[in-house]
């Protein structure tokens, strides 16, 4: 080869380098969006987004490297959940994680092609995001959290560990709550007939109707609460815990977290670990997977967690049979 020819080419070659590396950075950069439904500076938040990372980052997804995520907070606020989700889908990003189902119906109005992967409280056919579980089509995908028949088991561990209960109040936001909840209600009705409860809903839309309730409920022996899955309550948790305690009303949650931040008892999966299990998904799509061909995963673990602090505080003895189902007991 002559010498100008080496040159050139060899020049050519140096001009092209850092075209590449641009190119090759620009097709390795991705984007996820994550519309939590609980504050920022909520523990449970932040445990959840740092599994998700951790996860993420086990995958080879690092942020800065070759991955951006951006988190919004919707705090259990309705207008926060359109408004978040309206900002995420103008990032246009390559998925969005929607923590919720009011998170996904905000997020489902904003785009019909970006990929989205859910985290919802009931069956994603009957709240029409999906066509089928095993090949849901579309632009969208997930892991439900419960099923149906939860409704009903909540009230028979409800009766187990307080069987003076005869008056259950089923609290919920219908602002935030998914469609259709009521799904639970099928469940709930005939449990309820068996243990010889009476049970209502009883819709709250902010603290001071969360107050009114409880109250009303303790005015008469044998008041008790089921706190429905609801990204209001979720975030209202502290209020709701602190309620039943001062007004000696027996509560069920539908979270580890709820127990652990002084509920009476808890029965439901780990959100913590869900998002964690997540990152497989977004991994997939990210890598080309179209989020419709991936099949809708359903909770096959449930969790019962027993604050035995708050069930002295409440004055009741939790049977031994229970306790030996638990799978934590707080003390």
């Amino acid at each position: 080869m002559k010498r100008r020819e080496f040159l050139t080419l060899l020049g050519g070659a140096a001009a092209a380098w850092p075209l590449a590396a641009r190119a090759q950075q620009g097709r390795a950069m991705r984007r996820v969006g994550v519309l939590m439904a609980i504050a920022e500076n909520d523990p449970e938040g932040q445990a959840r987004v740092r599994a998700f990372r951790q996860a993420m980052d086990d995958l080879g997804w690092t942020e800065g490297r070759n991955v951006r995520i951006d988190i919004r907070w919707a705090a259990g606020d309705a207008d926060r959940f359109r408004a978040h989700a309206a900002e995420l889908a103008g990032l246009a990003p390559d998925v969005i994680v929607a923590n919720s189902n009011i998170a996904v119906t905000a997020v489902q109005r904003e785009t019909s092609t970006i990929p989205i992967v859910f985290f919802i409280g009931v069956d994603p056919i009957d709240s029409g995001f999906v066509s089928n579980l095993a090949r849901p089509g579309g632009n969208i995908t997930g892991f439900t959290t419960f099923e149906p028949e939860m409704g009903g088991k909540w009230l028979e561990l409800l009766k187990e560990i307080a069987p003076r209960v005869v008056r259950v109040a089923i609290i919920l936001n219908p602002a935030t709550a998914a469609p259709h909840t009521e799904s639970y209600f099928k469940s709930i009705e005939p449990a309820a007939q068996a243990v010889a409860l009476e049970a209502f809903a009883r819709p709250v839309h902010d603290v001071a109707e969360l107050e009114r309730v409880v109250a009303v409920l303790a005015r008469e022996p044998g008041g008790g609460l089921v706190v429905m899955p609801d990204s209001f309550t979720a975030a209202h948790r502290n209020e709701i815990i602190s309620l039943a305690i001062q007004h000696r009303v027996p509560a069920i949650y539908p979270f580890r977290f709820f127990a652990t931040n002084g509920g009476l008892l808890s029965y439901g999966i780990s959100l913590v670990d869900l998002f964690q299990r997540s990152a497989s998904y977004v991994d997939r799509v990210l890598n080309g997977t179209k989020a419709g061909d991936l099949p809708v995963q359903q909770p096959t673990k449930f969790e019962l967690v027993i604050n035995l602090k708050t069930a002295k505080t409440l004055g009741l003895e939790v049977p031994p049979t229970l306790l030996a189902r638990a799978d934590e007991v707080i003390e």
